[in-house]
């Protein structure tokens, strides 16, 4: 009888082990292929590669949603005469009018250069991040938050200033769609822009977009690292697809929460050009062309907040979101499976 007791509650005990067991099998896995990777360093070309691959991907999945986001953040300044109509009501109005008006091809003006773009940021920025990390870091089990977070705003600012120009270029595509504005091809609107607005004019809102990525890969790289070691350690879920999934979409939620005031402020600079039409009071004799209206990011914060509000700083939130949130999904389960390729 006491042997059969016995018996009976080592299956217990080793049934409930099991959940554990699976879970410090899978920490040990992942620690291991982490290992591995951080013995590489400096020299790992894998980071760079990976990243941009799952960058464009990731970015011709979302951009008409991207569209929508860069159309609800420029309407509506009172101080521009040209966009302080709203025009859409929200999201999804926005996609579908645009739809309508414009056509589908429309959703995806700008598309070129933030292909481009994403093949230089996010190349730069996902390489230099784990570039970083290893070289402050010799043992991955040793990671903090503080470093991590450190080595994504570094990668952000870094490979957001280098990628400023097609940046400028899909904004302003984006923004005016199927309009006639001499934005019709990569090279020649390059060339236009120089042209216009002198070498300035491709790094217009470099500052609000460097800071922009320093607050989205500060935020984003960091929180899906520490999300995905906690899901593994709880023992639930191991280095698997469905904790990529999860640390991915809560990556995306904490960076569209904390970028989008400095989202809207760059959207707006960037859409300016040297000289644009502002509004005056009706019967005022004006010229019709005024200086550029921003010019800093804490000059638009303030004119932004002070003429329409502390709520426009969170224009085009949810299409923010509802990017990020499927970007950073589709982003880092492609850049996990091209882990797993070499």
């Amino acid at each position: 009888m006491k042997i059969n007791m016995q018996a009976k509650r080592h299956e217990i005990l080793t049934v409930t082990q099991i959940p554990s067991l699976a879970g410090q099998q899978e920490i040990s896995t992942e620690t291991q292929t982490a290992s591995t990777t951080f013995k590489h360093g400096m020299n790992d070309w894998r980071p760079f590669i990976y990243g941009g691959l799952a960058s464009i991907t990731a970015e011709c999945g979302t951009f008409p949603i991207d569209t929508t986001k860069t159309r609800l953040q420029i309407q509506g300044q009172v101080i521009d005469a040209q966009l302080r109509n709203l025009k859409y009501r929200g999201m999804l109005h926005a996609f579908l009018r645009i739809f309508k008006e414009e056509g589908a091809h429309a959703l995806y003006s700008g598309l070129g250069p933030a292909l481009l773009r994403q093949a230089t940021y996010g190349t730069i920025k996902i390489g230099v991040y784990h570039s970083l990390k290893k070289t402050l870091i010799t043992d991955p089990e040793n990671e903090t938050l503080a470093v991590n977070v450190l080595c994504g705003v570094i990668a952000g600012m870094t490979s957001s200033a280098i990628a400023n120009p097609t940046d400028v270029l899909k904004v302003r595509m984006q923004a005016r769609g199927t309009k006639t504005s001499g934005y019709d091809n990569l090279l020649c609107s390059f060339i236009k822009i120089y042209k216009e607005e002198g070498i300035a004019g491709l790094w217009r809102g470099v500052g609000p977009t460097a800071q922009r990525a320093a607050i989205v890969a500060g935020v984003e790289l960091p929180v899906y690292d520490i999300a995905k070691k906690h899901i593994i350690l709880s023992g639930y879920l191991g280095d698997t697809k469905e904790t990529h999934f999860l640390a991915s979409f809560t990556a995306g939620f904490a960076g569209a929460l904390a970028s989008n005031p400095i989202d809207v402020c760059k959207t707006r600079m960037m859409n300016q050009n040297v000289n644009i039409v502002a509004a005056v009071p009706a019967g005022v004799v004006s010229t019709p062309v005024q200086p550029a209206i921003y010019t800093s990011t804490t000059d638009c914060l303030i004119r932004t907040v002070k003429t329409e509000g502390v709520s426009a700083l969170y224009k085009g939130f949810i299409p923010n979101w509802l990017r990020l949130g499927p970007w950073n999904v589709i982003f880092f389960m492609t850049y996990e499976q091209l882990k797993h390729v070499y």
